[in-house]
């Protein structure tokens, strides 16, 4: 793959559901994750079946009023930018069941979804639910938002929103989880959706493996998902632009086990000094 094939643009215009963004298994030639962006005017409404994959709804702005076959949730949602460092509204869809939101703001909704095996019940993930940590130190420091984590019940996904600030690095040092090796790393494959604060900004990705055959170095813009199917994979805000970016990984295993990039791993020791 060329550089331009790791990125996926987000469209000028909606389409007629409001989709802005789509990533399949069969786009990205992958097998696990899915995403998808919308942007709803208020007023309008998505209804999706979730057929056999689960999917995590995540309101990235805005307010919406959720329903599933069995429940439903008005008024969800609070913050009306992914920049307000306040974690988001979220809502968990089983395989096998539907979901309709109607935007009572205008909205911006992520669709993050993988293999669903119909476990676990629909269910509303709300701030106060959501673990907050800052992550790394110095030039280093990200907020992290755990949006669906592996201790919290679902079959695959695996969701986490980052705000890194401008002139800071973030997946840093390194990491990757490209390999079935556990219980020191977990094959998961992974997108990225960036945001940024001033919008006309840009990110810089790079995605590599150990032996370079993989070595891609990427511009990224407000609105782009970025694809990470194997290596390591960091990414720095330039200074005078904040960075916000939602995390959606998923595998053949639920877990996170991750291998640092040796050569920077040393940097990690220095933050515990």
């Amino acid at each position: 793959m060329s550089a331009s094939e790791w990125i996926v643009n987000s469209a000028a215009v909606p389409d007629i559901d409001g989709r802005v963004l789509s990533i399949t298994p069969k786009s990205a030639g992958w097998q696990y994750v899915g995403f998808e962006v919308f942007r709803l005017s208020a007023g309008q409404q998505l209804r999706q079946e979730t057929g056999g994959e689960e999917v995590c709804l995540v309101l990235l702005g805005g307010k919406a009023d959720v329903a599933t076959s069995q429940h439903s949730w008005d008024q969800v949602g609070q913050r009306m930018s992914v920049f307000e460092r306040i974690p988001p509204y979220a809502v968990y869809v089983p395989s096998g069941d539907h979901y309709e939101v109607t935007a009572v703001t205008d909205l911006e909704l992520a669709v993050c979804r993988a293999p669903g095996k119909g476990t676990h019940e629909a269910r509303l993930i709300t701030p106060p639910q959501i673990e907050v940590e800052i992550r790394g130190k110095g030039n280093a420091e990200r907020l992290i938002h755990q949006i669906l984590p592996e201790q919290e019940p679902a079959d695959s996904l695996l969701v986490v929103e980052v705000l890194t600030p401008n002139g800071h690095w973030s997946s840093y040092p390194p990491h990757k989880h490209d390999e079935n090796r556990l219980p020191e790393e977990s094959y998961l494959e992974e997108t990225y959706y960036h945001k940024i604060e001033p919008e006309h900004g840009f990110a810089i990705q790079r995605v590599y493996t150990d032996d370079r055959s993989t070595d891609e170095t990427m511009i990224v813009k407000n609105g782009d998902a970025v694809l990470v199917p194997r290596g390591y994979h960091p990414v720095s805000a330039p200074p005078g632009y904040d960075l916000y970016y939602l995390n959606v990984m998923a595998g053949p295993i639920r877990t996170w086990k991750f291998k640092n990039d040796p050569d920077h791993e040393w940097i990690m020791k220095s933050w515990r000094v």
